[in-house]
């Protein structure tokens, strides 16, 4: 047997053992690492790797933390955690249901929109559908929702965080699809590539994930049209009514324009992700601080979740480094290669292929675990075929949306199943859900059919 076949052989076997032992509960970051080192070490022992290509984990590490870009991940979750841990967010979800709640599903329609936003501040699934769950799902059991309603209503817009922008995941992906989009087109002697950033990802998911709220809004609207007993009105007292318009400017507003103004300035070119992420982080320390919010105990929960949210991220990125180095030395490239490039229906199949491995994966392992080992095999391959970076980026995102929301084993699920009482069943759950993954696989589909939704704004807002 060939030295070439015997690394691809082992590349190959890598990667499902790393599955294998994620699946028996290891810490995802140490499993990549060590895992990769022994599969090094029997390929060292069979001629087909050197040690000496670890080399370069040093000056990959000095490039993360040297990267201007990936700052605005903590500055992001910052903001977030400080929108949720300062009530702020919980204040936002209140102040809407008491505004949309007269109507049938307005209390339902609040919580799409506010988990949008807080899903988009933070980008971890988990975070967002307990939040939500914990705040929204006894406000809609009191109101008399359908607890099944409730659930896919509070599933569906937790996981938002995977496409809205200004997601913690859009930022890694853009990162990372620019430097490999520049490595693949200077491979094909175009030394002058078309740049992809951060800001391209971001107007490239705008119009999707606006499109997708809208369809879980319609659809939530027409259920209480024709169910008004799963969605009905909520009763606003006098005198909640009259405090409404008080309580519109100072709960409503505020937060509302912190994002949009932290998205429109990426969006539009005025700032970078990393100086809109520093506004927006400031912001919402100034909005705890004129609502008389920010204590030293909120500061303290606030700068203790980032800094664990953060490293979790960063520590699952260092381990998945020497996973790519072990697996490209020993010609898992080359591997991945000949079996996307040989697929029936070409550049198609390629992409069915590799969006199907990372659906099942979503159920096992977490989005940030997914992109970091996925994408740097893949998306060279997909790139070389013609793909367009922004497409797949978003295409992923929505994937991996999907994927989270998917009976039986999303995540999604459980975590809302953690904090939701004993009386829900986990069936309920899971019917709850079904109908917003239809409504996802429906707009993937039609991503997939039609690729100009998400590369269109990018062209028109920068050429």
């Amino acid at each position: 047997m060939s030295a070439s076949l015997t690394g691809e052989i082992l590349a190959g076997s890598m990667f499902f053992v790393i599955i294998g032992v994620l699946m028996l509960g290891f810490p995802v970051a140490f499993t990549l690492a060590g895992t990769s080192l022994l599969f090094g070490l029997v390929g060292w022992l069979l001629g087909t790797f050197d040690f000496s290509n670890l080399g370069g984990l040093a000056s990959r590490y000095t490039g993360f933390m040297t990267n201007e870009v990936l700052v605005a991940v903590p500055l992001f979750i910052f903001m977030g955690v400080m929108l949720e841990r300062s009530r702020i967010a919980e204040q936002l979800l209140v102040t809407m249901g008491r505004l949309f709640g007269p109507m049938r599903g307005g209390l339902g329609l609040s919580v799409i929109i506010v988990g949008a936003l807080l899903a988009a501040s933070t980008g971890i699934v988990g975070a967002t559908v307990v939040t939500m769950g914990l705040i929204s799902l006894p406000a809609m059991t009191r109101a008399g929702y359908d607890p099944k309603l409730a659930c896919g209503i509070i599933c569906s817009s937790g996981t938002l965080g995977q496409i809205v922008p200004p997601s913690t995941v859009l930022i890694f992906m853009g990162d990372m699809l620019s430097g490999i989009n520049a490595q693949v087109q200077m491979a094909k002697g175009n030394f002058a590539p078309t740049p992809v950033s951060v800001g391209d990802l971001f107007a490239g998911a705008l119009l999707p994930s606006l499109a997708l709220v809208g369809v879980y809004i319609v659809f939530l609207l027409v259920k209480a049209m024709l169910q008004p007993e799963t969605a009905p009105s909520v009763q606003v007292s006098d005198e909640e009514q009259s405090s409404l318009l008080r309580d519109i400017p100072v709960a409503l507003l505020p937060p509302l324009l912190l994002i949009i103004a932290v998205l429109g300035s990426i969006i539009g070119g005025i700032a970078t992700p990393t100086e809109s992420a520093s506004v927006g982080a400031v912001g919402a320390t100034l909005l705890a601080l004129l609502r008389g919010r920010l204590t030293f105990r909120i500061l303290h929960e606030v700068a203790i979740g980032t800094a664990t949210i953060t490293s979790m991220v960063f520590v699952i990125l260092l381990g998945a480094s020497v996973f790519s180095i072990v697996f490209r030395m020993l010609g898992g490239d080359a591997l991945v290669h000949d079996v996307l490039s040989e697929m029936p229906g070409g550049v198609v199949g390629a992409v069915i292929v590799v969006m199907l491995v990372m659906f099942v994966l979503g159920f096992i392992l977490d989005t940030f675990e997914i992109i970091f080992i996925v994408i740097p095999i893949t998306a060279p391959i997909l790139l070389d075929l013609g793909v367009s970076p922004v497409w797949l980026g978003v295409m992923v995102g929505l994937n991996l949306q999907t994927s989270f929301l998917t009976p039986p084993f999303g995540f999604a699920l459980f975590y809302l199943r953690g904090v939701a009482p004993a009386s829900l069943k986990t069936a309920d759950i899971y019917r709850g859900v079904m109908p917003f993954v239809a409504l996802q696989v429906t707009a993937i589909v039609l991503l997939f059919l039609f690729p100009e939704l998400a590369t269109w704004l990018p062209a028109q807002l920068y050429g």
